[in-house]
């Protein structure tokens, strides 16, 4: 069975859920399976040290967890409209998957959570975007014929799904939300599988 990779950072649980809902979208799919990972946070004044399985959640993810996968779906809070340091921290460590040419061909997505609503869940997504672009690998969103792109008041755009969390971050997803996340990880899975079939 097939795997994709549902990989992101979250801190108060809002990007966590986007990623189980994206993981059910991608099960919803004959032969494919999601693989959920999370990366450790990190400091600005001394090296982190983690353990190396976290207490609770998924594992921490490394690059088999790149190397196995059919496809990739990636998942970032927003910090000033763009991802967060621990999610670019583990990206840049990825350099010697990029010279291997590891990931070129295998699709991928991106989402993002915001506490404003205009925070900035669209440039978080496109700088999502830009590592992914550079391993060769080719970008899913989510196309208007997704009908919860029309109907949402939170979150919610073509480069991918996003969750609207409030100045408190602790909103729960709309159904709208959730719809648009399985909907990404059902694309991204078909895609896939596709691809692997090719």
């Amino acid at each position: 069975m097939a795997e994709i990779l549902v990989l992101y950072y979250s801190r108060t649980g809002g990007t966590a859920e986007m990623a189980r809902q994206v993981a059910r979208g991608v099960e919803e799919v004959d032969g494919m399976a999601a693989r959920l990972r999370t990366v450790p946070p990190i400091s600005a004044v001394c090296e982190a040290v983690e353990d190396e399985i976290p207490a609770v959640g998924p594992p921490y993810a490394g690059p088999d967890d790149l190397r196995e996968c059919a496809g990739l779906a990636l998942g970032s809070p927003t910090r000033f409209g763009n991802m967060a340091a621990p999610l670019k921290y583990f990206l840049d460590s990825t350099g010697g998957l990029w010279l291997a040419g590891t990931l070129a061909g295998k699709p991928a997505a991106v989402f993002a959570s915001v506490s404003t609503l205009h925070g900035g869940h669209e440039s978080t997504l496109l700088s999502m975007m830009l590592p992914l672009l550079h391993h060769g690998m080719l970008l899913v969103g989510i196309p208007f014929t997704e009908a919860a792109l029309h109907e949402t008041r939170g979150g919610g755009t073509p480069y991918g799904p996003s969750h609207w969390s409030g100045p408190e971050s602790n909103a729960l997803l709309t159904a709208e939300e959730k719809r648009l996340c399985h909907a990404l990880g059902r694309r991204l899975a078909r895609i896939a599988r596709r691809l692997e079939a090719a």
